[in-house]
């Protein structure tokens, strides 16, 4: 299966299981907005798990929690009200509102339209031919739209506010007291999990294109005098696929392959902090299921980078259905957005070095958007074995750990798999009980939604209270007492153990 059928039977699988679906069905919909079930909810909250476990609990950094709307002071200030915007266009026709860029290259076949400005849209809208993909009418000439939603604060006139469209702000808003909490040392960074809003013009590709979703992000602070990752020989041995600024001007799609100690020492990533970051947005990507020859780095052209950037590397993953997309952008902001809110608020934003200067701390910023995450966990989990779905994910985000299910309803057997099942959940372990249906239909089910181990009761277990561990992937089975299941699993999951380690083979 390839391209957007792959594409369609994911959706479908996320609606009908219980992952995600539109929101506001019964009032028709509105596009850009979805609403996650309880395995989707499961599988994004084990992947924010993840995203700690390699970029904040490792180094000690400090998380936040900030407001998602801001007055419009923070945004003047931070440059997004005058930066943050896209090019529209209208059917003159139909009166359907698209983005310029997405038009283009979806109807030309071209790539990053966005970074080569709004009077190259404008000329390539022309050149091309470009009419509405929904009726064939005429567009109308594209202008700029501020794709941040606008409200008022309080009543009776208040302060106009925006809904945040990064979650960076707020860090930077709070540095003062972060490096208070940081003991008043550098490096240090401040993460943030929490939902943006973006006015999307026209919002498509499922999780991949929302108007509201959720963001996972790091603002890593460090003097530029001083900018040695201690942690980079961990990662400068690693290898990445890097198109660089100048590759990417000069058209050259095939990514240059060198490790993250050479791209730093030929000048291709600008700090070793920026460097180390992307090295663990490798791992972790790998860790969520993507294979290595599926991810590469990807640069800016000054004209698409932000107005706060100096450098910046998309991290994108290849997917079947949508070829190259970002999942996270790696940006050195430098010290622009202290700066900025310095010289608005005019509160002191330096701090002082041993010799007694005083500087903004300059910035590295990973940002990842959780949401595509969920749905390029699950394209690139989905399989078809013998005419079944399987989805493959990987056990330590798999939204159900264990299934304990019975194999027949009746001899005490439901009983004691309920037992089992309480006892798995007493571990800590999330693990579902399921009776209904035929236990090659309740296998085929808990394939479909990625549930790495089946656990079976049978008339076996009520002679010497052993079980049938059933792999997911390879639909092998071993035999093992139930009592020594939750030490068993709990390793398993953790990725300690492989399937065959879990008992005796049958």
């Amino acid at each position: 299966m390839e391209g957007r059928e792959l594409h369609e039977a994911i959706m479908e699988l996320a609606r009908r299981r219980g992952f995600f679906w539109p929101s506001f069905e019964i009032y028709g919909g509105l596009r850009g907005f979805y609403t996650y079930g309880n395995l989707g909810t499961k599988l994004k909250r084990n992947i924010e798990k993840a995203w700690r476990r390699f970029f904040v609990d490792p180094h000690g950094f400090l998380e936040l929690d900030t407001p998602v709307l801001n007055p419009l002071r923070v945004f003047k200030a931070s440059g997004h009200l005058e930066h943050f915007k896209d090019v529209m266009v209208e059917c003159l026709k139909c009166h359907r509102v698209f983005r310029a860029d997405h038009l283009i290259e979806e109807e030309a076949g071209l790539e990053y339209v966005e970074a080569m400005g709004e009077e190259a849209i404008r000329r390539l809208l022309r050149e091309k031919g470009i009419r509405c993909p929904e009726c064939g009418g005429d567009l109308s000439e594209p202008q700029e739209f501020l794709t941040m939603f606008q409200t008022q604060i309080g009543p009776m006139g208040g302060e106009p506010g925006f809904a945040r469209p990064e979650a960076a702000q707020g860090m930077f808003l709070n540095f003062k007291l972060g490096f208070h909490h940081a003991r008043e040392r550098l490096p240090f960074a401040l993460a943030q999990i929490g939902k943006v809003m973006r006015n999307e013009i026209s919002p498509r590709r499922g999780l991949l294109r929302l108007r509201e979703f959720t963001i996972m992000e790091l603002e890593l602070f460090f003097d530029p005098q001083e900018g040695q990752c201690p942690w980079f020989k961990e990662v400068s041995d690693e290898s990445v696929k890097l198109i660089t600024e100048e590759m990417e001007a000069e058209g050259f799609k095939e990514p240059l392959e060198v490790t993250l100690g050479e791209a730093v020492e030929s000048g291709y990533i600008k700090t070793e902090w920026q460097a180390y970051f992307m090295g663990v947005s490798k791992r972790f990507i790998t860790y969520l299921g993507v294979p290595p020859e599926r991810q590469r780095f990807r640069a800016h052209l000054p004209e698409e980078r932000s107005h706060y950037s100096t450098q910046t590397y998309d991290h994108e993953v290849y997917l079947e259905s949508w070829g190259w997309i970002e999942i996270a952008g790696h940006a050195y902001r430098t010290d622009y957005d202290l700066k900025a809110h310095q010289k608005a608020s005019g509160v002191d934003l330096t701090v002082r070095r041993a010799d007694g200067s005083r500087f903004l701390p300059h910035v590295v910023e990973p940002s990842f958007g959780l949401d595509r995450l969920v749905y390029v966990a699950l394209e690139v989990a989905y399989r078809k074995r013998d005419g079944r779905t399987v989805l493959a994910l990987p056990r330590w985000i798999a939204p159900i750990q264990a299934a304990v299910m019975p194999l027949v309803t009746r001899d005490g057997l439901p009983e004691r798999a309920r037992e089992i099942w309480s006892q798995l959940k007493d571990a800590g372990l999330t693990v579902e009980y399921e009776e209904k249906g035929s236990i090659g239909k309740r296998y085929a089910r808990q394939d479909e939604i990625g549930t790495p181990i089946a656990v079976t009761v049978d008339y076996q277990t009520l002679e010497d209270d052993t079980v049938t561990l059933r792999d997911r992937d390879s639909w092998r089975q071993v035999r093992q007492e139930a009592s020594r299941l939750p030490e068993l699993l709990r390793s398993y999951i953790n990725g300690e153990r492989e399937f065959d380690e879990l008992g005796r083979p049958l």
